[in-house]
């Protein structure tokens, strides 16, 4: 087993990713849409804002357990979905999934991931989430849904912010599409990166397991990835949403918000949460960056749970969402690179680091515990 301890931030394990993998899937994994305005953005609006500490409180115990969404975490913080995890590494959505459960976190379940539903389930005893990719087959749609729910997934997170893929000059200029199709370039990369490249040939090309079978389609490799990119209901709207809503039994948040007035509507048509998020930067670029949107819809929205993504890279941004009155942020890119170079090892690891750093930047603050932060102890 490698020593990890040498790894002291998220930045380390984006360093030995970069390393470690080929260019191109490095690329697709921390690239974004057009000029990366809105992925650069997300993380300097973190930046931006500074903590502004209190004195002479006893901070010997932080306080960071909580609930989100009815569950018992023993942090704010919550794995966000991604796909096509395994081009990092072998089986990496269950190994993600485990590091999060050992941490007391949930793991939310991507509809384009490697892993199925139903395999997640029987491999991780912790809090599972669903996230829904919207397609314009709503018997399938109805049909992933009533799957999570028979498997004892907690959250229903439906993404309202992809109508269509963003235009990722990165992937195209790196020879990455959907279907993958074999190139010089990406064979070249593989060849200087031999680690990667056997783990990938022992492990075999992402399948989609569930979306196999969409459209008729008995391939569940990359092809019905390209299918299922093609199929994404750019006219899913409100009606549609509320039909969902009635469909799913457990905890409903919707993905994708950062307009305040959509919060204000989406919480009177009864959901329990809402995931602010610009998908990374990875879809519209020039979107607000979250932590900017963020007090806008706290205001809107008093009381409502509020998760944030996108740009969270340091436990100080998590101390920084509670204060601005998200309940939890959550970290995709940031775990994944953890797990590119060590596996579920890693994304352990990568965990361990932001919920130790959230432990100090609260001592150093002066905040006890989490239920104290507010606006006030900001400043923008």
């Amino acid at each position: 087993m490698a020593d990890l301890s040498r790894y002291l931030s998220i930045g380390d394990f984006r360093q030995a990713a970069r390393k470690r993998l080929p260019r191109a899937i490095f690329d697709f994994i921390d690239g974004g849409a057009e000029d990366e305005l809105t992925l650069r953005d997300n993380r300097q609006a973190f930046e931006r804002i500074r903590v502004l500490p209190r004195v002479l409180n006893d901070v010997s115990a932080p306080r960071i357990e909580g609930e989100l969404l009815g569950s018992p975490v023993r942090a704010p913080l919550v794995v966000a979905p991604m796909g096509s995890c395994m081009l990092a590494w072998p089986q990496a959505d269950i190994a993600i999934a485990r590091a999060a459960t050992a941490h007391g976190l949930p793991y939310t379940l991507s509809t384009m991931s490697t892993t199925s539903i139903e395999r997640m389930a029987r491999a991780v005893d912790g809090c599972l989430w669903f996230q829904l990719y919207v397609l314009k087959d709503q018997a399938f749609n109805l049909q992933l849904i009533d799957r999570a729910q028979a498997h004892g997934y907690r959250a229903l997170v439906v993404t309202v912010d992809l109508q269509a893929g963003g235009k990722r000059e990165k992937d195209y200029r790196n020879g990455i599409s959907i279907p993958l199709r074999p190139s010089w370039r990406l064979m070249r990369d593989g060849l200087t990166h031999p680690a990667w490249a056997w783990q990938l040939l022992r492990g075999g090309l992402p399948t989609f397991e569930n979306v196999a079978g969409y459209g008729g389609m008995a391939d569940n490799g990359l092809p019905i990835a390209a299918r299922v990119g093609q199929s994404l209901d750019d006219a899913f709207d409100w009606d549609k949403l509320a039909r969902m809503r009635d469909r799913w039994s457990g905890r409903l948040l919707v993905k994708g918000v950062e307009h305040p007035e959509d919060a204000r509507r989406l919480v009177a048509m009864g959901v329990d949460g809402i995931w602010i998020s610009n998908h990374g930067g990875r879809q519209l670029d020039g979107a607000l960056a979250t932590a900017d949107a963020l007090p806008m819809i706290a205001q809107a929205v008093p009381g409502v749970p509020l998760i944030i993504d996108s740009g969270v890279r340091r436990g100080v941004d998590i101390f920084k969402a509670r204060a601005l009155g998200a309940a939890g942020a959550a970290v995709g890119r940031a775990v994944l690179f953890g797990a590119a170079v060590a596996g579920e090892a890693g994304a352990h690891r990568a965990l361990h680091i932001l919920i130790d750093e959230l432990k100090l930047s609260m001592k150093l603050a002066g905040a006890p515990a989490l239920a104290d932060l507010n606006p006030e102890w900001v400043l923008r």
